[in-house]
């Protein structure tokens, strides 16, 4: 599988799985909008087709749609200081807006406040207008520890969560089902890990852009056998281009690691600006998020293990924890300088990363260079200040090369 012909299956995967969507009542299916941490697997394993609002935004922003929708939105009187990912899903929501003319109205909404506190009032705003039941997963912050006390809470939920899957569709869940469907979760994972850890190599045979890409499926459809079998097949290629000393940056001479979601509308701007400089992103800490939780889960016992997957997730666990995530990362795939962009929309992935800049800086001593935009809303982005940013970092990582 070449990487056009990679980008070509995704793209084809992706598009039917909309359709499908689209189509769910027509077919007597029923559709589930979930957040981008929720645990999915109890959906797949009762034939519910997942939706998630914030895949739809990350197309809205690449498909530069999102300044539009974020303004109509805020016509509508949702501040522009709340995240553009619930914005522009209000704004298509009354306009079937968007890429692929909206969402197809959800049966039910599940939100796991896992990675933010504003799907709680997002999904409560959408559940109203749509007339449809809402759960609530809710996992405490881990600020070090995942407490017998954290543990028991929320292990308590998923039986809660099962409950009310049941209840709205009329069906009893299959757990020997649902522990294949979590086999295949687990699976699906460890080969998308593996994906990402191509890029310990030099050269490295893949870049975080072309992550960001792939990711669509780990996130959209985990825990089936289309995953595991895209990612085993995209493995293979990276396998390939490793043997044939193909990089995915000519002439790579630097290695740099990205914190935080990406900025959609400008990725392509950003590879080639970075590309210029012989820079590589060889990782990043928001693709790497759907499979950090791998440590945690028991493939051969998911459901009572899956607690502690979903809870203690990169966004999920205090600044110090991450800091040390993103230097052990540093580490892992020797990079020698490291990315942050300061997400305007994106709060507790913001939040404390001048703190995590500190202290990568003092622990490893490699050059950070922070860039403040907007993952979706363009009004945010200032490309001559970004631009004047990294050239001052590539030129001083250039200097200690040299030394």
């Amino acid at each position: 599988m070449t990487k056009q012909a990679g980008v070509a299956k995704l793209r084809e995967i992706m598009t039917n799985y909309y359709i499908e969507a689209k189509t769910a009542r027509e077919n007597k299916r029923l559709v589930a909008w979930i957040t981008s941490g929720g645990p999915v697997e109890p959906l797949i394993a009762l034939d519910i087709i997942p939706v998630y609002p914030e895949n739809h935004g990350a197309m809205i922003g690449a498909s530069k749609m999102g300044a539009d929708l974020c303004r109509k939105a805020e016509e509508m009187g949702y501040s522009g200081d709340l995240c553009s990912y619930a914005r522009s899903d209000f704004a298509c929501s009354l306009t079937n807006g968007g890429p692929i003319g909206g969402l197809p109205e959800p049966d039910m909404l599940i939100c796991c406040n896992n990675i933010c506190g504003t799907v709680l009032k997002w999904y409560e705003i959408q559940a109203r207008y749509y007339g449809v039941p809402l759960f609530i997963f809710d996992t405490p912050f881990c600020h070090t520890d995942y407490t017998p006390e954290i543990a028991r809470y929320v292990k308590n939920q998923i039986g809660e969560y099962l409950d009310f899957l049941e209840e709205v569709t009329g069906k009893k869940v299959d757990l020997d089902h649902l522990a294949e469907v979590g086999r295949l979760s687990v699976e699906g994972q460890r080969l998308w890990q593996a994906v990402l850890d191509t890029a310990m190599h030099h050269p490295s045979p893949i870049s975080a852009f072309d992550a960001f890409i792939y990711m669509a499926l780990i996130v959209t459809l985990r825990g089936t056998q289309q995953v595991v079998d895209f990612y085993a097949g995209l493995l293979d290629e990276m396998k390939t281009r490793i043997a044939q000393g193909i990089g995915v940056v000519k002439e790579e001479k630097y290695r740099l690691l990205w914190d935080n979601i990406p900025i959609w509308y400008r990725m392509k701007w950003l590879s080639e600006k970075f590309a210029s400089y012989g820079a590589c992103l060889v990782a990043d800490t928001y693709t790497s998020a759907w499979c950090g939780s791998l440590k945690y889960i028991d493939e051969n016992d998911f459901l009572n293990s899956m607690a502690e997957g979903y809870t203690r997730i990169y966004l999920n666990i205090g600044v110090d924890e991450r800091a040390r995530t993103i230097m052990e990362m540093v580490k892992k795939y020797d990079a020698q300088g490291l990315v942050i962009h300061s997400n305007r929309s994106c709060k507790p992935y913001s939040l404390g990363q001048y703190d995590i800049q500190m202290m990568v800086e003092k622990e490893l001593g490699i050059p950070t260079v922070v860039i403040e935009a907007d993952m979706v809303d363009e009004r945010s982005f200032s490309e001559a200040q970004i631009e004047t940013r990294i050239e001052a970092f590539m030129e001083l990582l250039a200097e200690r090369s040299v030394i």
